[in-house]
């Protein structure tokens, strides 16, 4: 049991021409295929802009500054000292 034999996927590629028809289904697979790509594009565009977020971080770290060392500081709720 839980293992498709050949005759498993026969009837289920049967029972997808009968419900589609043989005229949609190419058109499904090309949408099915468009999908899939613009899915890998976003997926490795997502990977490159934490690789990029990555680098910034260890490029901070390794400059020896604190991660609160590159917000902005408010100079109202920071007055500088005068001597």
């Amino acid at each position: 049991m839980g293992q498709f034999s050949v005759w498993h996927w026969l009837i289920v590629a049967a029972v997808f021409v009968l419900f589609f028809g043989a005229k949609r289904m190419p058109d499904a697979a090309r949408g099915l295929g468009r999908s899939l790509r613009i899915f890998r594009s976003e997926v490795s565009h997502m990977q490159a802009e934490d690789a990029d977020s990555a680098n910034e971080r260890s490029a901070r770290d390794t400059a020896g500054l604190p991660a609160s060392a590159t917000a902005s500081v408010d100079p109202v709720a920071h007055p500088a000292k005068k001597l």
